[in-house]
């Protein structure tokens, strides 16, 4: 479920060290499976334990997660980077903001999955996001550009050589196109 780096390990357990014995880390995730999903560590003394914790073992202490953050924690990692303003921990959670699916999972079901943990993340950096409107029956992807991308003049770029690419390579077989809602939909609101 959750993978911590040697160095991380290592790092816990000195801060470890200077807490109440018995005490163990906790990971968990605030508001998992939503846009606002966010994740985090903090100590977990004895008596914080709850008794649907799914505990964890590492080299040293525990690792504590409870059973609403668990399918959100998949594939999560914990690294210690150091660099000359010192060490960092990082905590990477590709699966808090919407849970894995499965590969057999209905065809909506894993393009919302790659949108939410692999599209929206990169398109984040520009203040951007983009949802699916609608699956048609020709199997085209219908989405829709908001936050930064909303008007801005690389969205077709961006679609096009970016998210259609990797969604017709993803989907190969079961995704036959990609179009942007304004192309789809021709009205009132439309550029065309």
């Amino acid at each position: 479920m959750i993978s911590i780096s040697e160095a991380a390990q290592a790092h816990f357990v000195k801060l470890l060290a200077d807490q109440p014995e018995g005490t163990n880390i906790r990971v968990f995730v605030i508001s998992p499976g939503t846009p606002q999903a966010e994740c985090g560590v903090s100590y977990c003394p004895p008596d914080a334990v709850e008794p649907d914790d799914i505990e964890i073992e590492f080299n040293g202490f525990n690792a504590m997660v409870d059973e609403k953050s668990a399918p959100f924690l998949e594939e999560a990692s914990i690294d210690l980077t150091t660099d000359q303003l010192g060490s960092q921990l990082t905590l990477k959670a590709p699966n808090a903001k919407m849970r894995k699916v499965s590969d057999d999972a209905p065809l909506r079901e894993r393009i919302e999955y790659m949108i939410q943990s692999e599209i929206n993340p990169q398109l984040a950096s520009h203040g951007g996001h983009i949802m699916l409107v609608e699956l048609t029956e020709a199997g085209v992807a219908v989405l829709q550009f908001g936050g930064g991308c909303n008007g801005c003049s690389m969205v077709d770029v961006t679609l096009k050589d970016g998210i259609e690419k990797q969604m017709l390579e993803r989907f190969a077989g079961e995704l036959t196109g990609v179009q942007d809602v304004t192309d789809h939909q021709h009205g009132e609101h439309s550029f065309q």
